[in-house]
């Protein structure tokens, strides 16, 4: 076994990644590719406290620039399927080459030591990799095929960079889903290969009454398409019409985001991406949480992350403060949404996105004057910016909320249970109406690219013995492997 030893160390200043202030950090580079920055220089004979920031140079590029600042440079790599870049300057045109000769003298070391063994691809967690032989098992128990033949193309319901969603029907069933078409080229010039691997994994994996269901998803030629249950009512649309919520409405919904995330919390999945845009509702107005690209799998109750992801506004101070963080941030975004709920705006906005950060990791919350006492102090305890003080950031996670006042009423089996009487249920009149999307997209025509004949059967999908409306996606996640290492290669 090799012995790791110290290249080099000092004085670095890091920009941050949101704020951008320049701060000053004490970093250690180590031959085993980790580059370790703390905010003291840590004693020589006491290494154990835990850096502020902790990254590989392993496989990384190197840039050199005089912006911002003069003797600036650029690391870009890969930390765990997350493309990551971070800036530094120092002093001196010869300090800066000394950093970047020993940072890339590192990574040779490693490239070398590595060329002529088995690639080993890290997706969330060490060990986690993606399951290949689970699933075909599982296929070669019992399989179906389906081609795009197999649907109707009924309405356009959503449009944007990376593709689109259309409204279908499969033919054979009669079953209404909704069919998210993916373009491959965009996910890879963006760097959501993984994303996408992560959103097809934690849907195939999970299964709550509150989290939207995948049916099937494949790999076409220049698309990546996804077939998921429908759910047509977004929380968000609502929200924008009646402005605010009363406190029992928020109570009921997010009793059900309570749930669903202690269900992806006791499966060691973070989400990450709570806002109103990814909350809907189903036909008899219960919650149904969405998009999942930005789920972080393989967290456990100590366990953190680095990767800075996530929407401006519902960003936790943890995040911005350029420090590790855990399922903590959850919660902070249980309570953005929950005083959007229930106040009728964000607690923190700015349109300067700089602006906002200060706000976020500064500014002290305001409530209206309406707000009960019990309401006030459930929002208090989820938007603390220190996640350890924070409402449910403690070892109980889940349960500290469950507990607290404001849900002093809910019983929570009956939650999970779909006991509780929604405080609203969607007017929809039939399978296809498509009154609570924007008129802008589903008055447009669809237009789907043609399978050609090597397509004719293109998804592959396995009914689960125990959940018969959940796949198993061997293809997809084959391909997608594919995709992942030439994107990064």
């Amino acid at each position: 076994m090799t012995e790791v030893s110290v290249v080099k160390e000092g004085w670095l200043y890091k920009r941050g990644e949101y704020i951008k202030t320049w701060r000053p950090r004490y970093f250690i580079l180590k031959s085993d590719g980790s580059f370790m920055g703390y905010k003291e220089k840590p004693e020589l004979t006491d290494q154990s406290s835990a850096p502020l920031n902790h990254f590989s140079v392993e496989e990384c590029q190197l840039m050199k620039t005089e912006r911002p600042r003069p003797n600036t440079f650029m690391i870009r790599c890969l930390q765990w399927t997350s493309v990551i870049e971070r800036t530094f300057h120092v002093e001196s045109t010869e300090e800066r080459d000394e950093w970047m000769r020993a940072i890339q003298a590192v990574a040779n070391g490693l490239q070398a030591r590595e060329a002529g063994e088995p690639m080993e691809i890290k997706y969330s967690s060490p060990g986690d990799v993606c399951g290949l032989e689970d699933m075909e098992v599982s296929l070669s128990k019992s399989s179906s095929r389906v081609t795009m033949n197999d649907f109707d193309y009924l309405k356009l319901l959503g449009k944007g960079t990376f593709g689109k969603v259309i409204l279908v029907r499969e033919k054979a069933s009669g079953v209404y889903y909704a069919m998210k078409i993916l373009r491959k080229e965009v996910i890879i010039a963006k760097d959501e290969v993984a994303h996408t691997v992560t959103e097809s994994r934690v849907l195939q994996n999970t299964r709550h009454p509150f989290l939207t269901v995948s049916v099937c998803v494949c790999v076409r030629e220049r698309e990546c398409v996804c077939v998921r249950e429908c759910v047509r009512e977004s929380l968000f649309f609502h929200l924008s019409r009646e402005r605010v919520f009363s406190e029992d409405r928020a109570r009921f919904y997010g009793a059900e985001i309570v749930s669903a995330l202690d269900y992806l919390h006791s499966q060691n999945v973070v989400y990450r991406d709570l806002k109103l845009e990814n909350l809907m509702l189903d036909k008899d107005g219960h919650m149904k949480i969405t998009d999942f690209g930005l789920c972080k799998e393989g967290i456990t109750d100590e366990a953190t992350m680095r990767t800075f992801c996530g929407t401006p506004e519902y960003l936790a101070p943890e995040v911005l403060e350029d420090n590790d963080y855990g399922r903590a941030v959850d919660w902070w975004g249980l309570g953005v949404v929950m005083y959007e709920m229930m106040c009728g705006r964000l607690p923190f906005y700015n349109q300067d996105h700089e602006r906002l950060f200060e706000l976020i990791v500064m500014e002290e919350i305001r409530f209206p004057k309406s707000l009960s006492p019990e309401a006030k102090a459930l929002l208090t305890g989820l938007l603390r910016k220190d996640p350890k003080q924070r409402l449910g950031g403690g070892p109980e996670d889940a349960r500290e909320v469950m507990g607290h006042k404001f849900f002093s009423g809910i019983h929570w089996e009956d939650v999970l249970q779909k006991k509780l009487v929604p405080p609203f249920k969607p007017q929809v009149t039939s399978e296809t109406d498509t009154r609570y999307f924007d008129d802008e997209f589903t008055a447009q025509s669809i237009t789907v690219t043609p399978p050609d004949k090597r397509e004719s059967k293109f998804c592959e999908r396995t009914r689960n013995h125990r959940n018969p409306s959940q796949c198993i996606l061997r293809d997809f996640v084959i391909l997608l492997v594919n995709v992942f290492l030439y994107a990064f290669i």
